[in-house]
């Protein structure tokens, strides 16, 4: 009877790490692969006040250079109006 013991007692044995082999098998796999095309990031950035603002200085600039030029009289006292 002895024998039949230590038998069932190493299948046992055998059975749990077989059942924890099996399991540890089963972990999940997390693979990190680079991506084959580039990645692309859409950004709609709208740049339209910087480039309104340099417009009206450049234009503010060139009215008070020469006022004529669009139609305005030119004040020589008034402010951005030519100096002598």
């Amino acid at each position: 009877m002895r024998h039949t013991v230590r038998s069932r007692r190493v299948l046992t044995a055998a059975l749990i790490a077989g059942l924890g082999a099996g399991l540890g098998a089963c972990t999940p796999t997390v693979k990190v692969e680079a991506p084959d095309k580039p990645i692309e990031i859409n950004l709609n950035i709208r740049i339209e006040q910087e480039v309104r603002v340099k417009v009206e200085r450049d234009l503010e600039k060139a009215i008070a250079d020469d006022p004529a030029l669009f139609g305005l009289p030119s004040d020589s006292g008034a402010k951005g109006g030519k100096k002598p």
